[in-house]
């Protein structure tokens, strides 16, 4: 492993993405790593850079397509604990970008602070939540962010706070290489109401979309208040299939990869989808989902 000697500690080649992603399908990694610290992060980020090898960082591949071809270069997934560190210092909460979003709210709500609870269900990591700035509920994750720490692609490290944060819809500032971490100021609140009010939001959720034993995938945004999911029902798109590929029953938003299904069933499946909806109803629907 000469391109990446020093590092063949942390490195793998050909690595199947697959099980790293909520689709569990696509090719492989060129070549794979898993740094164990901040440190040895930034030291494979400056080696890639300094040969010309493209990095992609993966978090939790919630929203992640990857082609049968796989991807050339290498993959760095945030696996470590150094990377999903959470704590807490009054009413703030700082957050490693590896963090699961879910545990980042349970420990807020835990220590009695509010603002987090309604995106309960969200899947994800904090850096993935940050970038895409994830919404759910009338509630944000950028208005209650106050700082980022971030790593640029030839190894550098910054922070961006107060009015150097932008967040929109399903967009953020935040586009460097990897998100190290955040801090988030949120509100003094009774630990047992926001449990309830957590416990509501998760319920709702999981209720009205896809199980993830499902293989599932949010593909679409919202466009201009419309709900994407209502926009591929009126379409008549729902429960649609292309090969092992199907839209979801339970929220058109969703595509649900059933045994078998292949990457270019999805791939087709978003293609025809995006047309009719555009024949019938004159709307373009974006994707969020990242396709590697």
């Amino acid at each position: 492993m000469g391109l990446f000697s020093g590092f063949e500690h942390i490195i793998r080649e050909q690595e199947p993405l697959a099980p790293y992603t909520w689709l569990r399908m696509g090719g492989a990694a060129e070549y794979f790593a898993e740094p164990t610290s901040v440190d040895e992060l930034v030291a494979l980020v400056k080696h890639s850079a300094e040969n010309d090898v493209s990095v992609r960082v993966l978090g939790s591949g919630s929203s992640l397509l990857v082609r049968e071809a796989g991807v050339s270069g290498l993959v760095v997934h945030l696996a470590a604990a150094a990377f999903s560190q959470i704590s807490t210092d009054g009413t703030k909460v700082v957050a490693g970008g590896g963090a699961k979003l879910g545990h980042v709210i349970s420990t807020a709500v835990r220590e009695g602070l509010a603002g987090l609870e309604p995106l309960a269900g969200v899947p994800g990591t904090v850096g993935g939540a940050l970038r895409d700035n994830a919404d759910a509920n009338g509630t944000d994750i950028g208005q209650w962010t106050t700082k980022a720490t971030m790593l640029t692609r030839t190894g550098a490290i910054v922070e961006q706070e107060g009015d150097k944060l932008r967040f929109s819809y399903r967009a953020s500032s935040l586009d460097e290489l990897v998100i190290l971490s955040a801090e988030l100021t949120l509100e003094n609140a009774d630990p047992e109401a926001l449990t309830k009010r957590m416990q509501k939001f998760w319920i709702v959720r999981q209720s009205s979309q896809p199980a993830a034993n499902e293989n599932p995938a949010c593909v679409f945004k919202d466009v201009g208040g419309m709900s994407a999911g209502s926009l591929v029902e009126q379409a008549g798109c729902k429960g649609a299939a292309v090969g092992k590929a199907t839209v979801s029953e339970r929220d058109g938003r969703y595509v649900v990869a059933n045994p078998g299904a292949t990457s270019d069933d999805v791939l087709q499946l978003i293609e025809n989808i995006q047309s009719t909806v555009q024949e019938k109803l004159g709307v373009e629907l974006e994707t969020q989902l990242q396709i590697w």
